[in-house]
């Protein structure tokens, strides 16, 4: 049977400047156990990137950065393109996170475009998926979470082929910052369906290669639980991963 490495990945959005960035980095890197059983990432600031990438040195801790734009150059003032980020050293990048979807009015239709131009490029995209409280409370959270992984992996569906470098986030957006999380049995629910889409849009094969990540409030105290469960393979973490105590328990749940 395939076995998907868990990946704990810490998200740190506007948050801490290059000096700060560089000491988590070290002190995350201290508290690893093992690169055996589980990958790392990190996804600093843009500011931060090429200096914690030589921060991290021979770690086994991917790099990633938080958003991109899909064309590869040209008068697009304060976007950043693929193969920038690759200069830096970025292996992943972050795409459909709600608070771009949400604060910075990014549609399906863009995400999918940026995924796209990711993949071309050779990085790893993080594909975000969630619901807001509201749209939950209505019932309508699967319906939600399936016109955004339809339309954000349009090419993907027409060519009827996803590689397996594509990673996918469920973040319940009412889960995010807010210190309330989708229970285990709730989020491995949400998860299913996910993966039941894949395998019904994919097949078999990529369904059981593709890993699926829990973002939402995601704590020491939570991890293990959420990870027990089968079709979670990892965790997108934000305000956890701003202090290396808190980041590292989760990284070494097992």
């Amino acid at each position: 049977m395939f076995q998907r490495k868990p990946l704990i990945a810490g998200n740190w959005k506007m948050n801490l400047d290059i000096d700060e960035s560089v000491r988590l980095v070290k002190a995350i890197s201290r508290g690893i156990k093992s690169s055996e059983t589980v990958d790392v990432l990190l996804a600093p600031p843009f500011t931060s990137l090429s200096a914690v990438r030589q921060a991290i040195g021979n770690a086994n801790i991917f790099l990633a950065a938080q958003n991109m734009h899909w064309e590869k150059k040209g008068a697009y003032t304060g976007e950043i393109s693929a193969e920038m980020l690759q200069k830096t050293g970025c292996t992943h990048v972050i795409l459909g996170h709600s608070e771009r979807r949400s604060l910075f009015n990014e549609t399906s239709e863009m995400i999918d475009r940026k995924v796209q131009a990711a993949v071309h490029a050779g990085l790893f995209p993080i594909v975000c998926v969630g619901e807001t409280l509201e749209q939950r409370e209505k019932g309508q959270a699967f319906e939600v979470i399936e016109d955004q992984l339809v339309v954000s992996l349009k090419n993907f569906r027409e060519d009827q082929d996803m590689p397996s470098s594509v990673i996918l986030a469920y973040e319940p957006v009412w889960a995010i910052g807010t210190g309330r999380t989708a229970s285990q049995e709730e989020a491995q629910k949400m998860h299913q369906f996910i993966r039941g889409w894949i395998r019904r849009n994919f097949g078999v094969e990529t369904e059981t290669q593709i890993r699926i990540l829990y973002g939402g409030s995601v704590k020491p105290e939570n991890v293990a639980d959420l990870m027990s469960e089968p079709d979670i393979d990892g965790a997108l973490v934000g305000g956890a991963s701003l202090k290396a105590d808190s980041f590292v328990k989760i990284i070494n749940f097992k």
